[in-house]
């Protein structure tokens, strides 16, 4: 499996069989040009969106026809077996940013999680739900999503092999989120790959939790 993060909240997965997923793609130049990561112009077969706000749902500028996959449930599409787990954007069960989904794939005997903006700490019942996890993709920049205190009690909550984080700041984002040393603070294995790629094999995956901090594509 092949993970490259073009920025924000949107990654491309690619399989081994050559499937190509993409997850939250954002709006180039939403919010008065506050997202400034350039325009993705990968064609896919699947497009994953977490929720419907622009800097996670620009499936209509994708190239391409891909198939759009919203909301909870369990669904196979081209052969990728997909979980959407139903939560929160704010602490505050919707009330302030609405509904969110998080979604686990089976891809290439692992599983991957990607947890869209991901507003509070996981319950019992959503860690269960969730499963099993062997590389997620989790924000930390809070704000809008949970920050880097609470993105460390959700890696504690799911316990995946190897960790990226995303939905931080960076010079192609001007929203008021932390950078992503304040997550990093703390940690002992952390990776910079120094590339916006990084390929993942299920017999070589880490025995204890791997931080991965990708560069952004665009």
């Amino acid at each position: 499996m092949k993970i490259k993060w073009y920025g924000h909240a949107a990654f491309l997965v690619t399989t081994d069989q050559g499937v190509k997923i993409i997850l939250d793609p954002y709006e180039s130049g939403a919010y008065g040009g506050q997202l400034a990561y350039g325009k993705i112009k990968d064609q896919v077969d699947l497009a994953l969106t977490s929720h419907d706000h622009a800097d996670h749902n620009d499936t209509k500028s994708l190239p391409g026809s891909p198939q759009v996959v919203r909301g909870s449930g369990s669904k196979t599409v081209k052969g990728i077996s997909i979980k959407g787990v139903p939560t929160y954007h704010d602490p505050s069960k919707g009330s302030e940013r609405g509904e969110n989904t998080i979604f686990v794939l089976s891809v290439d005997g692992m599983q991957l999680c990607h947890l869209g903006d991901l507003g509070h700490v996981l319950s019992e019942k959503e860690v269960n739900e969730i499963g099993p996890v062997d590389i997620l993709l989790i924000p930390v920049g809070g704000y809008f999503t949970i920050d880097a205190k609470e993105a460390t009690r959700v890696l504690d909550q799911i316990k995946p092999k190897v960790v990226i984080p995303m939905h931080f700041k960076t010079n192609k984002c001007g929203f008021p989120i932390a950078p992503v040393e304040e997550f990093l603070s703390g940690k002992t294995i952390v990776k910079k790959a120094g590339a916006s790629e990084t390929v993942f094999d299920k017999t070589s995956l880490p025995g204890k939790a791997e931080i991965v901090v990708l560069e952004h594509a665009l």
